[in-house]
């Protein structure tokens, strides 16, 4: 049996990566100054896939505490009103954002959110592991 936390690599983390990847291996092939080699936008994505991911996966999962479950359902909903905001900033022009700021801010948002589907995805894997009968 595959684990949760092996798939959630192959399928959530690869394809959250995708856009990211996709820009530096453009502004590998542009001219200097053509593009920019991340952009907040990608980070943004990538951090709506993981908590998408994560919820998804928790409303599928049968043999868990409902209390947790409630908890990392509520975790990722507040992710993604943050990621939300965020991505609503990035569409102020001019002055009015520091883009530097923001592209700190999702970065590290998108770590953040990183360490946190990881840590589910290690506990639904224990879980899975428990009750082999129940999983997917």
């Amino acid at each position: 049996m595959q684990s949760a936390k092996t798939k959630w690599l192959a399928y959530t983390v690869l394809v959250g990566l995708i856009p990211i990847c996709s820009r530096l291996l453009v502004w590998l092939v542009t001219k200097e100054g053509s593009i920019e080699p991340f952009a907040p936008q990608d980070f943004i994505a990538f951090g709506l896939v993981l908590h998408i991911s994560n919820i998804n996966e928790i409303e599928h999962l049968v043999s868990a505490d409902r209390a947790w479950k409630t908890t990392q359902n509520t975790v990722s909903a507040f992710f993604i009103a943050i990621h939300g905001v965020l991505f609503c900033s990035t569409l102020i022009g001019g002055d009015a954002i520091d883009q530097q700021a923001i592209m700190y801010c999702v970065a590290i948002i998108a770590l953040v959110s990183l360490a946190i589907s990881y840590s589910l995805f290690t506990r639904i894997s224990k879980i899975q592991m428990a009750h082999p009968e129940r999983a997917p």
